[in-house]
C-alpha cells in the first residue's frame, strides 16, 4: 500500500477515491477522522490521506488525479446557448437554466 495525496478536506479525498475507483483501481482513505485533535498534532498529520491498495497502481493513480485537478481548474467565462446566461469558466452546467455548456 502507497500513499498517493492529502489534504485539508475530506470531500476533496472522497472525490479522488471515487475516480480512481471508477477506473478500477483499489485504494483506501486514512486518517478521515482526525480533525477533532487538530492542535494536538501538526494540521498535516491530521488531514484524510489517500492511499493506493497495489503499489503497481500507484503511477496510473497519480495520472488521473493529476488529471483531476486539472479538469477542476477555471475555464474561460462561457454563454450559455439555450438562455443566454454569462457563467463563470469553472461551471459545468449553467446557474440559470440547469443546461450543459
Amino acid at each position: 500500500m502507497k500513499k498517493l495525496t492529502a489534504s485539508e478536506s475530506l470531500i476533496t479525498i472522497n472525490h479522488f477515491k471515487n475516480v480512481l475507483q471508477s477506473e478500477g483501481i483499489a485504494c483506501r482513505i486514512k486518517n478521515s477522522i482526525l480533525g477533532g485533535i487538530a492542535g494536538e498534532m501538526p494540521l498535516d498529520q491530521v488531514w484524510p490521506e489517500l492511499w493506493v491498495i497495489n503499489d503497481l497502481d500507484y503511477d496510473r493513480a497519480k495520472q488521473l488525479i493529476d488529471k483531476a485537478i486539472t479538469d477542476e481548474s477555471p475555464q474561460e467565462p462561457w454563454k450559455c446557448r439555450k438562455c443566454g446566461e454569462e457563467n463563470e469558466g469553472q461551471f459545468a452546467a449553467c446557474w440559470k437554466c440547469g443546461a450543459s455548456a
